[in-house]
C-alpha cells in the first residue's frame, strides 16, 4: 500500500557542515558530553534522512563490540566512537515502531527533561522544543512526506512483511514500501539484500527531491545462529550469534551509508528498537519489562556528501 504523495516542501536556511550531530556547548547532564543536538528545523528540507533500526539489537552487546574494535565501520561515525544508552519506547517491534514513528525515539537514560528531535504538534508536549522539528500530521513519515520528501521503507522483519493486514500497517506509512523473503529473519544475506534495494532506491530519485529512508535490519533478530561460524540452529542463539550478527551488519553498513550520503547531507540516526533476553533471570526472547530489552544503543550523527 502507497499513502498519498505531497508535494508540500520545506526549505529551511542552509547552515556550515557538520560531521558531529549537533553543535555549541554541551547540555547539561548530556550523555557523553554531547552536544546540543541539531536544530532539526535546519535539518529537514535541507539533508536527506536515514533512520536505520538494528531490530532486536542488545546496548550491552553494541558497546562491547565497539569497545573491542569490532565494530570499525559503524564506531567511526558513532559520537565519541561510542553508543548511546538509551531506554527503547517500546519491548517489541510493532509497539517501538509505531512510537518512533510518532516521534517518540529512544529515551536517554540519565534523568531530566530530554527534548525531541521530531514531535507532532500537540499543546502540553514538555519533550518539545525550540529546536524540534513538529509536524501536523499523525506521524512523521507523513510529516516529512508534507515537507517534500520522498519517504522509502525497507522492512525487514514480519511487521513489515505486507504479507497480512498487520504486517501492512507500517510499511503503509510510506510512499514507497519493499520488502522481500530475502530481507527477513531467515536470510543470512538479509542486510547486504536491504542495502542493494537502497541503492537502487537512491539511483533511480531524482537528485533534486529529499530522500527520508528508514531501514530495519532483521539479522540480529531471531535466528541469527547462522552468523557465527562453525554454530548450529540446534545450539540455537545466544549473545555470541547475537554479537556476530552485529559484526555482519557492520561489514556492509558502509555501502549502506555511501548510498545515503552519495546525493547530499545525510542526517542519520542507528538505533535498536528493543533488546532481547537470552536466558537472564529465566527469560528468553523480548515483550517483557527487563532491563536487556529496554536498554537499547542509539547515536545520530551526519554522513557528510561522498560524491
Amino acid at each position: 500500500m502507497q499513502s498519498p504523495e505531497s508535494t508540500a516542501g520545506h526549505r529551511a536556511p542552509a547552515a556550515p557542515p557538520r560531521t558531529a550531530a549537533g553543535g555549541g556547548a554541551p547540555e547539561s547532564g548530556s550523555p557523553l558530553g554531547r552536544p546540543t543536538a541539531p536544530d532539526m528545523n535546519e535539518v529537514v528540507g535541507r539533508d536527506d534522512l536515514l533512520l536505520l533500526t538494528l531490530d532486536t539489537l542488545r546496548y550491552d552487546v553494541a558497546q562491547e563490540l565497539a569497545a573491542a574494535g569490532r565494530l570499525p565501520n559503524l564506531v567511526r561515525h558513532l559520537p565519541g566512537g561510542r553508543w548511546e544508552e538509551r531506554h527503547a519506547p517500546g519491548s517489541f517491534t510493532y509497539a517501538s515502531h509505531q512510537a518512533m514513528f510518532a516521534g517518540f525515539l529512544p529515551t536517554p537514560v540519565a534523568p531530566g527533561r530530554h527534548p525531541r528531535l521530531f514531535a507532532a504538534r500537540f499543546a502540553g508536549s514538555e519533550s518539545t522544543s525550540a529546536r524540534s522539528y513538529v509536524f501536523d500530521t499523525p506521524d512523521l513519515v507523513s510529516g516529512f512526506a508534507a515537507a517534500g520528501y520522498r519517504t522509502v521503507c525497507i522492512g525487514g522483519v514480519g511487521f513489515f512483511n505486507k504479507q497480512g493486514a498487520l504486517g501492512a500497517v507500517l510499511p503503509a506509512l510510506f510512499q514507497e514500501s519493499h520488502w522481500e523473503p530475502e530481507f527477513g529473519v531467515a536470510s543470512p544475506t538479509s542486510f547486504e539484500a536491504q542495502v542493494e534495494r537502497a541503492e537502487q532506491v537512491v539511483a533511480a530519485l531524482p537528485a533534486e527531491r529529499r530522500l527520508f529512508l528508514f531501514v530495519n535490519a532483521a539479522a540480529l533478530h531471531q535466528p541469527n545462529w547462522f552468523h557465527l561460524p562453525g554454530a548450529s540452529p540446534r545450539a540455537g542463539d545466544n549473545r555470541e550469534t547475537h554479537a556476530a550478527a552485529l559484526e555482519y551488519i557492520d561489514r556492509h553498513i558502509g555501502r549502506l551509508f555511501a548510498a545515503v550520503s552519495s546525493r547530499r547531507r545525510c542526517f542519520t540516526i542507528v538505533c535498536s528498537d528493543h533488546g532481547t533476553a537470552y536466558g537472564e533471570g529465566g527469560h528468553t526472547g523480548h515483550r517483557i519489562g527487563h532491563p536487556v530489552v529496554w536498554t537499547v544503543p542509539y547515536a545520530d550523527f551526519f554522513l557528510e556528501h561522498s560524491a
